[in-house]
């Protein structure tokens, strides 16, 4: 029977639909750009799962495997292929490059299934009706589940109709791992009924302790390693078919036609390098492809190490740095991109980053396989891929180009200064993403920076007519609160026993002091 809409049915509707995480529906132009399997291969792996995911019976899938290995690119193909063939319910792929909601999982899962079983959308909008707090973030996820899943799917008796699929990506990216255990735990148990459609569930995660307890005992466990001879065969394909593009696309260099290139041996090099981490392959086209570059050149400096395969994604991150212009000012801008409080587009952080935007542009071109950096310049610039983000949060592994916490947010400190004291306020919706963004968090990330000679220089050149603009806008933009907590966290840090050196020190502390008597004066005024 066909869904009748009702005034009330669409207005619960419309409640779904504004709770809806369009960055985990695996297509959505906000995950762009989107990350599939490259023609031909992975070829073994996809009928492997086509096979599992034919079968009549509810079944579980686990694809694991370290950062780098290319589980999002499977996940993502296996969803395209799974819609051509109308056998995908629902989708939902974590990304650290998203604030996404944990309470907008199930809500997600549950638009897409009554997009998919057109029949169930009355049942769902009914349930929210009923239960007007049924789409809140702090509503059981078990009751969200039953609620707007379970119970919808019950009203579907085709157990022999053709099976379908949810596939949930990188579960291990967004929250703790209790977090993604629980929710993997949810899934696997409530889709198991024996009166419900034929639901497949596919995850991909890395091999995390909590997820494997989570999983039920006859999930069927696909582990991905660089050491498999199918993955370190698709790789090596990948690699000859991307270098060949790069040979014969640069005239000027190769020749026409060109010459062959690389060498056999510089080929088996570099694929041993590789193994089978499709994200080092990715990196390496990447920096082997530039304009104004010599690819031989570059691939020299590739090769003149020895390293073992496992370690290479890491010493080649070391070897991008090492042979940037700047490589220190490369980490720094890195690590703080890392620990931003909320992304920001190319143009804001080129505000930001103001006397060393060139430098960024290039940091950004040499990362670009892993960094998301929109070509409309609309979007935010983000590190997406866990890797890089674990590679310059972990010292050993960073080595001599580890930024810690303290001195990232003494850079960004810096920048946030630099930029309200060089430029004039702008007031309401006409200010920039940068502004904004130095108006919200420099007392955020002075409170844990680094006292470095350049943030005290700059914390004693902030002066009173500084602080006075700054109430000003506050006071336009009603965000008198938010002022407050940033001079509480810069007195804090001014007063503290790492701070104070000299009589300078003891000025700008009470500077800060006196603005937030000020401004605490004004929110009280306010507030009568």
């Amino acid at each position: 029977m066909d869904f009748v809409h009702t005034p009330a049915s669409n207005e619960a509707w419309k409640s779904l639909c504004t709770v809806v995480e369009h960055s985990g529906i695996f297509d959505s132009e906000r995950r762009q750009p989107h990350s599939r399997c490259m023609e031909n291969t992975r070829v073994a792996l996809r009928e492997s799962l086509k096979e599992v995911l034919d079968r009549r019976e509810q079944t579980n899938v686990w694809l694991s495997g370290l950062a780098g290995v290319g589980k999002t690119s499977i996940a993502f193909t296996l969803a395209e292929e799974l819609k051509k063939a109308s056998r995908l319910a629902a989708t939902f792929f974590f990304s650290h490059k998203h604030a996404q909601v944990p309470g907008r999982i199930i809500p997600t899962i549950a638009y897409q299934l009554a997009l998919t079983f057109p029949r169930i959308r009355g049942d769902i909008a009914q349930a929210i009706e009923k239960d007007e707090i049924l789409l809140s973030p702090e509503k059981s996820r078990a009751d969200q589940m039953r609620e707007l899943v379970i119970n919808p799917l019950r009203v579907l008796r085709f157990r022999q109709e053709m099976p379908y699929a949810i596939i949930i990506d990188a579960l291990d990216e967004c929250f703790s791992s209790e977090e993604a255990a629980r929710l993997a735990m949810l899934f696997t148990e409530t889709l198991a009924g024996p009166d419900l459609p034929i639901i497949h569930l596919v995850f991909t995660s890395r091999p995390d302790g909590h997820i494997r307890a989570a999983m039920p005992p006859d999930v069927r466990q696909i582990s991905l390693t660089n050491r498999d001879a199918d993955t370190a065969q698709d790789v090596r394909f990948y690699l000859r078919e991307s270098l060949d593009n790069i040979r014969t696309s640069r005239s000027a260099i190769f020749g026409r036609p060109p010459i062959p290139w690389p060498t056999e041996a510089e080929f088996e090099t570099l694929a041993f390098k590789a193994g089978g981490l499709f994200i080092y392959a990715a990196m390496v086209v990447n920096f082997l492809s530039p304009v104004g570059q010599y690819p031989q050149q570059r691939l020299d400096l590739l090769l003149s190490e020895t390293s073992t395969v496992g370690a290479d994604i890491d010493q080649f991150y070391r070897q991008i740095i090492a042979t940037s212009e700047n490589p220190s000012l490369h980490c720094r801008m890195l690590a703080s991109i890392i620990r931003l409080v909320q992304p920001l587009p190319l143009s804001d952080l080129q505000e930001l980053f103001h006397a060393d935007k060139e430098s960024l542009a290039v940091m950004l071109e040499a990362f670009s396989p892993v960094i998301l950096n929109p070509p409309d310049g609309l979007g935010n610039v983000e590190i997406y891929h866990a890797s890089l983000n674990d590679f310059m949060k972990d010292p050993h592994r960073s080595q001599g180009y580890h930024v810690d916490d303290a001195h990232a947010h003494e850079h960004l400190a810096c920048r946030c200064l630099d930029l309200l004291t060089r430029t004039e306020p702008v007031y309401g919706a006409a200010a920039h993403n940068a502004q904004q963004y130095a108006r919200s968090w420099w007392g955020t990330h002075l409170s844990s920076a680094y006292p470095s000679s350049e943030l005290r220089h700059l914390l004693t050149g902030f002066k009173k007519e500084n602080l006075k603009r700054l109430v000003a806008v506050a006071e336009q933009d009603q965000s008198l609160g938010l002022l407050t907590v940033n001079l509480r966290e810069a007195r804090k840090a001014c007063f503290s026993w790492k701070w104070i050196r000299n009589l300078s020190d003891v000025v700008v502390a009470w500077r800060i002091v006196k603005a937030s008597r000020k401004v605490h004066k004004r929110v009280k005024k306010a507030e009568r």
